[in-house]
């Protein structure tokens, strides 16, 4: 049988460990510390099998204490060395400053006050300026300084802010519709990987010019600080932002085949600059077969809130939504305030004696529906955009024309708006306009790189030569119902988007890109979602009756109080 000799072992009777003449070969002469209980609270413990529960407990206490067991290692233990301390010395001697102070008397001094809203809404049709919801300033006398609203409706429309929640300067936001249980994700894309997609500029072709515009007033170019303009609401201008489904133009051009995608330049110009955005958004994609040849629409939700600017979207310190409705720098009164700025100042800066008329008038107005209200200086013109298998079909929109070195010219115009510059960047717009318009611009590019983006894009698409930009601030910071014109910039598009870091072959490549993957796609309904939290965009295939149960509710019931009134008017 195998044998087995069991190793030899000693027995300390003294303590742990063995004894001093038992100790291995190669252990010896190594510095060796004892055993301290003391060390045990430091991050480990022994197990004491010998100790009872009581000591243990009192025992465990005492680790969480400094140690005064006499029995330590000298070996291992730090040894202060002056003559070392000797060769350092401090940079820097000199005492530190106070605290800061805030204003006169350093005490910090904050806004308050009142102030009303501008804008509102009709269905398929932008708003025209109006007074809107009630605003409030920071101080203790917000809630005794509000006024009744006489536009109550645009603002109930669009009041929210307890879909957003903040931790610690970090915003969680929910999407922008509601994913419904029945919508299956076909597609995910990560926004950033978007400015990786680029092609050739296409080739463009005019299809139709309907609308009027009207010529630039080049009084505007002088406009400062000292000679600045109050923004006058225009309230006999009617706006329209019709959605690529409603718009009859489109619907004979598809009729007619003319090409395979259709869209307008607001939507193409979202999606061209979507990797900048920070909000979350939705677009529907509707893909059927046309007379055997496959069809896409790129369009908008009708009660989205996809035509309203946004304000500092893109900025460090975005404004954050506030469960009052009538709160003046909440996200969504702001976005009211800055759209209707921008529409008051795209009519403000035109010769209105000085009009072009296009080919055909505007296809939205109707002069018996608008109660004599005319349509805004705006020319629609319809392009067609060749690129490779893609023939698309854009409405585009163009605000004015300008005179340059004895040329005529094509423009769009946008307006920035400046609502609180401590909130907002810092830089106080009635110092640094006139004198450092760079540094405002810039500031704007950080802030609103997406709002930005959009406007150079869709200027892009629409082939103006010339870009308008305004800059337009609130008269006092608690106001947000007057406004003045400081100052206005002309940029050439092209340029101005090399400016801003956005490349036009990478614009074309993202339409390209999604234009071929609808095209392959089944035939159905679709929406682009971007994550309210992260930059990722999903493709979701959502039943052909998904945001039209509303309107068909609607419908039944204007039907139904017809059929009462008619019943009503038999018995009688």
């Amino acid at each position: 049988m195998a044998s087995f000799s069991p190793p030899v072992v000693h027995v300390n009777a003294l303590g742990w460990g063995p004894s001093a003449e038992n100790v291995p070969e190669q252990f010896k002469n190594l510095p060796f510390a004892p055993f301290c209980k003391g060390d045990l609270g430091k991050g480990f413990r022994v197990a004491d099998f010998t100790a009872q529960a009581a000591y243990n407990a009192r025992l465990f206490k005492q680790y969480r204490q400094r140690s005064d067991d006499p029995v330590v290692n000298a070996d291992l233990q730090y040894k202060h060395d002056s003559t070392e301390d000797q060769t350092f010395s401090l940079v820097d001697s000199s005492k530190a400053g106070g605290p800061k102070k805030f204003g006169v008397g350093g005490q910090r001094r904050w806004g308050k006050g009142k102030g009303k809203g501008w804008g509102s809404h009709g269905k398929g049709k932008g708003g025209r300026g109006g007074d809107g919801g009630r605003g409030g300033g920071r101080g203790q006398e917000q809630q005794l300084r509000r006024r009744n609203d006489p536009g109550g409706n645009f603002r109930r429309l669009h009041k929210g802010g307890k879909g957003q929640r903040r931790f610690n300067n970090r915003v969680d936001s929910q999407a922008s519709v509601k994913v419904g249980v029945e919508w299956k994700v076909v597609e995910e894309f990560d926004l950033p990987q978007f400015n990786k997609l680029q092609t050739n500029p296409p080739k463009v072709e005019d299809i139709k010019w309907c609308g009027h515009l009207e010529e630039y007033d080049e009084a505007y170019d002088s406009v400062s600080t000292r000679t600045a303009k109050p923004l006058v609401r225009c309230e006999t201008k009617e706006f329209y932002n019709v959605t690529t489904t409603d718009d009859p133009v489109i619907a004979e051009l598809a009729a007619q085949s003319s090409g395979n995608v259709y869209a307008t330049d607001a939507v193409l110009a979202h999606l061209m600059a979507c990797p900048r955005s920070v909000n979350p958004w939705d677009l529907v994609v509707q893909k059927f077969d046309n007379g055997g040849e496959p069809t896409v629409f790129f369009d908008k939700r009708d009660d989205s809130k996809f035509d309203f600017l946004t304000v500092s979207e893109t900025a460090s310190d975005p404004p954050m939504p506030s469960d009052d409705p009538e709160a003046m720098n909440s996200p969504e009164n702001l976005s009211v305030e800055a759209t209707s700025i921008n529409q008051n100042f795209t009519q403000q800066i035109l010769h209105g004696s000085k009009r072009q008329d296009m080919e055909h008038p505007n296809p939205f107005f109707d002069p018996e529906d608008e109660g004599g209200l005319e349509p805004a200086a705006v020319a629609y013109r319809y392009r067609k955009f060749q690129l490779g298998n893609v023939s698309l079909i854009a409405r585009c929109e163009l605000h004015g024309t300008v005179v340059k070195r004895g040329v005529k010219q094509h423009m769009t115009a946008f307006a920035l708006n400046e609502w609180d510059s401590s909130s907002s960047g810092g830089i106080e717009w009635r110092q640094k306009i006139d004198t450092q318009r760079g540094a405002v611009l810039a500031t704007e590019l950080k802030n609103n790189s997406f709002k930005l983006a959009k406007w150079t894009a869709q200027s892009v698409v629409a082939g103006a030569e010339q870009m308008k930009i305004g800059f337009v601030s609130r008269k006092t910071r608690t106001d947000r119902h007057n406004h003045t014109v400081m100052a206005t910039q002309f940029y050439k598009p092209t340029e101005f988007a090399a400016q801003i870091t956005m490349s036009v072959p990478h614009m074309w490549g993202i339409i390209k890109m999604l234009a071929d993957k609808f095209l392959s796609l089944d035939d159905g309904k679709y929406v682009i979602m971007r994550d309210p939290n992260k930059p990722v965009a999903r493709i979701y295939s959502v039943p052909l009756d998904t945001f039209e149960n509303d309107d068909d509710e609607e419908e039944d019931e204007d039907e139904n109080e017809d059929d009462d009134d008619d019943g009503a008017a038999e018995e009688r």
